[in-house]
């Protein structure tokens, strides 16, 4: 069972550990600027009133537990002034937050981080793919969440890993809705007798598209309302560190034994994702020099609709309105499209195959990095 405990701004940080207590006692109590990311789930405020029932007449397993219970508005205001100040203490100046929330307070956090100077970069809306129906029948049903990325002050530079999630999304950009079921089946965490162990764990899908879009490898995540530990589940099979903190120990009995049954992140080598910026330069010149296109072969855009031909001194030479236009891939691929700039890379494409098979001349690029190693 995890213990109680208290930190010193002059400690060690507690890695990979749920610390039992008050997220804001707690969170101000480790040293500042010393997290990467921070990922809150706080309490809703729902204000719920009475036992929800289904058609069957069958009681609704709903959040009624204290910790969401406030007693005003301005009491929830309070609360979360104080966990968000706390949060941007512990935060490194080009460090994230993620928090999430359904239409009872989203909006209420939102005004509020922007009044204490964090920046919003995204809301990101969660689309439940097989949301809880509304049994009253008199409410849309409820089948979204949202969640604000923000960072501590405009002018920060937070981590975002934009190839991995285009990769993820069948190399389309990642879209600002995300759709991906609701916790369920052995996903769920269950006690002994069968009962929910928590009522509002998230799915791991959702945790592994934030911590894979905002943090790298060996980052530290801080998560002030840990609840079942879905944070840390998957910060721990993606290379990165994570600190918990629950007030209930009971949460964080179940949330500490799920952590322990998984395995950890596999080889640094397959969690991460290079930006593009961060490739070693390969000129073009170079794919000519191994042979891999030849002086005079024609490359074309992935339509069709422009070509342009090689030179041996690797630029391109294309013809325009009956002139001649010579220059690099980029230059001339951003006059044929009468563009300011161009990646040549990506927009010239090769014949593959002899038949037409186009394929864009960065598979070359990428080609010659694998086999040169760098």
């Amino acid at each position: 069972m995890p213990r109680k405990t208290k930190i010193t701004t002059t400690s060690a940080l507690p890695l990979d550990k749920i610390l039992i207590g008050d997220s804001i006692r707690i969170m101000n109590e480790l040293p500042a600027h010393s997290v990467d990311a921070v990922f809150a789930d706080p309490p809703y405020n729902l204000q719920l009133g009475g036992d929800l029932l289904r058609p069957d007449h069958s009681q609704v397993d709903a959040v009624d537990d204290d910790w969401d219970k406030f007693a005003d508005f301005a009491a929830y205001d309070t609360f979360t002034v104080e966990w968000l100040k706390a949060a941007k203490r512990v935060l490194k100046p080009d460090g994230c937050l993620w928090v999430i929330g359904s239409y009872h307070n989203i909006f209420r956090v939102g005004a509020i981080l922007q009044n204490l100077g964090f920046w919003i970069l995204n809301d990101v809306i969660w689309c439940k793919s097989n949301p809880m129906p509304n049994f009253r029948g008199k409410r849309f049903t409820n089948a979204h969440e949202t969640l604000i990325w923000a960072s501590p002050s405009k002018n920060a530079k937070p981590c975002f890993n934009y190839e991995a999630m285009k990769s993820l999304n069948d190399d389309k950009q990642m879209r600002s809705d995300w759709h991906m079921p609701i916790c369920s089946g052995k996903e769920r965490l269950r006690d002994d007798k069968g009962v929910k162990v928590h009522p509002t764990q998230k799915p791991t899908s959702l945790l592994y598209r934030v911590i894979m879009s905002s943090t790298k490898p060996g980052d530290v995540i801080l998560d002030p309302f840990f609840g079942s530990g879905t944070t840390g589940a998957v910060a721990r099979q993606m290379g990165r560190r994570f600190i918990g903190i629950e007030r209930e120990k009971a949460y964080a009995k179940y949330a500490e034994k799920r952590i322990a049954s998984l395995a950890p992140a596999a080889d640094v080598e397959f969690l991460t994702t290079l930006a593009k910026r961060e490739e070693p330069r390969i000129p073009f010149g170079i794919i000519l020099e191994r042979g891999l296109l030849r002086p005079g072969q024609y490359l074309f855009d992935e339509r069709q609709r422009h070509r342009a031909r090689v030179k041996a001194d690797a630029t391109l030479q294309a013809e325009m309105r009956g002139d001649k236009i010579i220059g690099s891939i980029h230059k001339v691929g951003a006059l044929v499209q009468g563009l300011p700039a161009c990646n040549g890379w990506t927009f010239w494409c090769f014949d593959a195959d002899g038949r037409g098979g186009l394929m864009p001349i960065d598979r070359l690029r990428q080609q010659v990095r694998a086999e040169t190693g760098v």
